[in-house]
């Protein structure tokens, strides 16, 4: 495994990018305590990151996959407008609770929805009418293509989708296990698609922007 960032270089990177609000670090050190897999948290400089680009487009309706205990999706809540909307899909009800638990804590939580369930199954039954300024993939990498396919016709021209571990810890560039060679044929998928332009940021772990022409 190889480290995408030296650790020095990403808390220099985070101790020059704006802080997280003091719930968020508190959601951080609760993940990082009691949760397994805490890996998965998305962190300070990623949710800065996430945070600036909610800013930049402008978003008003967000579309996550993958909530894991909440933090991406309540710094994204943070930057969205008083009537902005995020969903964010998961399976695991514990995680969920957690992140649940944080959102009612905070001014920005009521702007979250969590929806139960298999992904691709929640995404069918939304309205057809329902339309995304901006998606976050962060859920399990072997169905990153078949996400892809499904959120990009309910993004609108010109909105963004942002590809979480899309480096792998450096696993794409010697393919191995599954997980391994779904993202390096996520990524060439991407990279194929004349319906979308795209660039890859060495953000943590890989960070995949791509705007839907």
């Amino acid at each position: 495994m190889l480290p995408i960032l030296p650790q020095p270089f990403e808390d220099y990177c985070a101790a020059h990018s704006s802080a997280p609000s003091p719930l968020l670090d508190e959601l951080e050190r609760h993940t990082r305590t009691h949760c397994a897999l805490s890996q998965m948290l998305v962190g300070p400089l990623e949710g800065a990151f996430l945070k600036m680009l909610v800013r930049l487009t402008g978003a008003r309706r967000i579309l996550e996959i993958g909530l894991f205990t909440g933090y991406s999706a309540l710094t994204m809540a943070e930057a969205l407008p008083e009537d902005g909307a995020l969903i964010s899909c998961d399976i695991d009800a514990a995680n969920a609770a957690i992140a649940q638990a944080f959102f009612d804590r905070s001014p920005h939580g009521r702007k979250i929805t969590i929806r139960l369930g298999v992904a691709l199954d929640t995404l069918s039954t939304l309205p057809a009418e329902r339309v995304f300024d901006m998606v976050f993939l962060d859920a399990d990498k072997e169905n990153y293509i078949n996400y892809y396919e499904a959120v990009l016709p309910r993004l609108k021209p010109g909105g963004l989708i942002v590809a979480d571990n899309v480096l792998w810890s450096g696993k794409v560039l010697n393919p191995i296990e599954k997980s391994d060679h779904a993202i390096v044929a996520f990524n060439a998928h991407v990279r194929a698609d004349p319906r979308v332009e795209k660039v890859m940021l060495g953000v943590r772990d890989g960070v995949l922007l791509i705007r839907k022409l």
